[in-house]
């Protein structure tokens, strides 16, 4: 098949078109994505200003609305869940270090999580599930330098948690 002059003309006229249209969406597509990214990120950066100068109550509506925006984004799963543990809501700050570890499967290896992870299970009563963690970390033997006394904090929440379902053993009978 041989192509004219006009026919390829209207050949590179179309190809070049469809590359300029294509480009224009991109750019509007991405520039919508820009600004939800610019305001999310402007929620979250006030939650973080609000955790750090005690407002614990407006860093948690400021992460709510993060968390309705972008329900799997990590960082905001477990901002939530330290500004719920420091509210005293462990029940909902579990679930939320739960997710957090659901989305990043590899905390398990981040020994500052671990340990926040045990505290938060412990506070939510999830004796079991602390006792898994808190078994991991003394098992792996970590000792962050940011956190001196970690293997003696490990033992200490392990020896709570016995103590706990003691007492709540003998509550039972």
């Amino acid at each position: 098949m041989i192509f004219t002059d006009p026919i390829r003309k209207y050949i590179l006229s179309g190809v070049v078109a469809f590359v300029v249209i294509g480009l224009i969406v991109a750019n509007v597509m991405a520039s919508k994505q820009d600004d939800k990214f610019l305001m999310t990120e402007t929620l979250y950066n006030q939650a973080i200003q609000l955790q750090s100068t005690g407002d614990l109550e407006g860093s948690e509506a400021m992460i709510a609305e993060v968390l309705k925006k972008q329900p799997n984004a990590e960082i905001a799963n477990y901002v939530a869940a330290l500004t719920m543990a420091q509210n005293g809501d462990m029940k909902q700050a579990a679930i939320h270090m739960q997710k957090t570890l659901d989305l990043n499967p590899y905390k398990v290896e981040d020994p500052t999580f671990m340990i926040q992870l045990g505290e938060v299970f412990v506070g939510a009563e999830r004796f079991e599930d602390a006792k898994t963690v808190l078994l991991r970390c003394q098992e792996a033997g970590w000792a962050p330098e940011e956190i001196p006394n970690y293997q003696e904090h490990v033992a200490s929440l392990l020896a709570q948690i016995e103590n706990l379902q003691l007492e709540e053993g003998t509550n039972n009978e």
